[in-house]
């Protein structure tokens, strides 16, 4: 398992993310919020987290929805995954939308995303004349089948 340092500053009160298995690639990130959110279905809302990191340049923390979550309840993270970028400081904040059919509850402390660390390659955009033709071509959304 490889591992990075990622420096934090965190609220009083604030659970510092958490690897709930030896092998999960996702450490649970709570919400720290002074009341509660009711999420209604269709609705959407960002809940702090009172934690701010300082991540290596070359990397990323991506943050994804926990599937309990998404499977018991039909709570996602809508700009799934969301990225917070290595030269971003402010505070951690994660956009859940409720798909569920039922108002969810968000209490202070509650596991309500994972975050990823992972590298990042940036590309180079070099302008062509023509690109080489593939298989595919510009089929998309669908065109290889279901």
């Amino acid at each position: 398992m490889n591992t990075v340092n990622i420096k934090y500053t965190a609220k009083e009160g604030v659970k510092i993310p958490e690897y709930k298995t030896k092998g999960s690639a996702g450490a649970d990130i709570c919400a720290f919020i002074s009341e509660d959110i009711v999420l209604l279905p269709g609705k959407r809302a960002m809940v702090p987290t009172g934690l701010f990191t300082e991540i290596p340049e070359g990397y990323e923390i991506q943050v994804r929805p926990r599937s309990g979550l998404a499977a018991k309840n039909g709570l996602t993270v809508l700009n799934t995954p969301g990225t917070i970028d290595s030269d971003y400081r402010g505070e951690i904040c994660v956009i859940l939308i409720n798909l569920g059919e039922e108002a969810f509850t968000i209490h202070n402390g509650d596991r309500i995303a994972q975050l990823i660390i992972a590298p990042v390659t940036q590309g180079l955009f070099v302008k062509a004349e023509k690109l080489e033709d593939s298989q595919r071509g510009s089929g998309g959304f669908g065109s290889t089948g279901v």
